[in-house]
């Protein structure tokens, strides 16, 4: 079954998937997760492989409160 609110469409291969921020493999599939914040009037968006990858990030998303 198809995330109707994922921007990874059913036909989404290895290839066309978002790479990893944390590995760089591709990010797809039911394991995948996905952290998003707003910065001023900017959106932004990262994406992890597995939890296991999006735990070991330690990017630049502000700290709530900051």
């Amino acid at each position: 079954m198809v995330d109707p609110t994922s921007d990874l469409e059913e036909d989404v291969d290895e290839e066309s998937a978002p790479r990893c921020d944390a590995c760089g493999k591709p990010a797809f599939g039911a394991g995948r997760r996905i952290v998003t914040w707003i910065d001023g009037d900017e959106m932004h968006k990262r994406h992890f492989c597995t939890q296991a990858c999006r735990d070991e990030w330690t990017g630049e998303r502000p700290r709530a409160g900051d």
